[in-house]
């Protein structure tokens, strides 16, 4: 009983069920699972190799009084001369009688890695009897490094790489008096949080005794706890003074320090940076010099007593400065220059040009 028809053959194959032949596993919303290596991770070593070879550009600003060692800790950050130098042996220092910005700009390497670092000084901030709008010329120079960067991201035709010379971050000198911040100190960072992300230390911080500093560091921390317009209370004893009153001061009076708190987006990075700010602002001690310790050469200031070792935790938080600036939040500074105080600017400056 064979039929004479002939028979009809499909071109496609047999279908198969749907789950014998998955391509991919979908594991949820964001993507799904790969069943084979893609070698999508080489993304990340074309990116190495691609800004090695383009270099990094990093630009930071040194702003206190006069001999509180600004030069030296720029130089002991980056293990090199990088940093000018007030004076030349032998010659009498002259102080200005107006706030005068200098940019020295050098490209170090290390390990292949190339960066462009510049560092802008600021001689003449708080040397003058009247210290009144002092701040006024750093304030103009970062503006007109954000107008810089604007005017040329604005051209028709944009250059490849725009020269960027904004400031990433300004680390603000407090002379080591062992008392809570002086007015000038509270309204310079009170103006300059705004527009640059601002990081204060205390200089010199080995002309302190532990408890003097400790007080010192809860002193700034105290007053930051405190509401506007409340009277100032002393601190209980056993807490560590200096420290809370200085934060004190810096939220009184409305003052944001980096790292943000409003920009912790990520739980690890708000850990991360809960555990700086409990240190800040650092106690820090800065020196050029090497000498021998137990058979290892190590930077330090030696005095009668002993040596002062700038990179032991033990004897002052320059570790934590230097990791804070170069070692984990260096990319962080320069993002959120970029993307907070920037657009900032980006958006007012445009603001202003629309305006009949």
């Amino acid at each position: 009983g064979s039929s004479l028809e002939p028979e009809e053959h499909s071109m496609e194959p047999p279908a198969a069920p749907e789950e014998e032949l998955p391509l991919t596993e979908a594991s949820g919303p964001a993507g799904c699972q790969l069943f084979g290596y893609v070698g999508i991770e080489a993304v990340l070593d074309q990116m190495k190799i691609k800004t090695m070879k383009m270099g990094f550009e990093f630009n930071i600003m040194v702003v206190g009084q006069s001999g509180l060692g600004k030069s030296t800790m720029v130089n002991t950050l980056f293990k090199s001369k990088v940093s000018r130098k007030a004076s030349q042996p032998g010659q009498e220092e002259r102080i200005p009688k107006t706030v005068q910005l200098q940019s020295v700009t050098h490209v170090i390497e290390e390990k292949g890695v190339k960066m462009k670092l510049t560092v802008t000084d600021t001689p003449g901030f708080g040397d003058q009897i009247n210290n009144e709008n002092c701040w006024d010329p750093i304030i103009k120079y970062i503006n007109e490094q954000y107008e810089r960067y604007l005017r040329e991201e604005i051209l028709i035709t944009r250059k490849r790489k725009i020269p960027d010379t904004r400031v990433h971050g300004c680390v603000y000198f407090v002379p080591p008096t062992g008392h809570w911040l002086r007015p000038l100190d509270l309204e310079f960072m009170r103006r300059l949080s705004k527009i640059v992300n601002v990081v204060p230390v205390i200089a010199k911080a080995d002309t302190l005794t532990l408890e003097e500093r400790a007080e010192f560091k809860q002193r700034v921390r105290a007053s930051s706890r405190e509401a506007p317009g409340v009277p100032r209370v002393l601190p209980r004893p056993q807490l560590k003074p200096c420290i809370l009153q200085i934060q004190a001061d810096l939220k009184t009076h409305a003052i944001s320090v980096y790292p943000q708190e409003d920009f912790d987006l990520d739980p690890d990075d708000r850990a991360l940076n809960d555990r700086i700010r409990e240190k800040i602002p650092f106690a820090v001690v800065g020196a050029d010099q090497e000498h021998q310790v137990n058979g290892k050469r190590v930077l330090g200031r030696k005095t009668k007593w002993g040596i002062i070792e700038v990179e032991n935790p033990a004897h002052c938080e320059f570790p934590l400065l230097r990791d804070l600036l170069i070692r984990s939040h260096l990319q962080d500074l320069k993002d959120i220059t970029h993307n907070v105080h920037y657009e900032s600017y980006r958006v007012r400056r445009l603001n202003e040009s629309n305006r009949p």
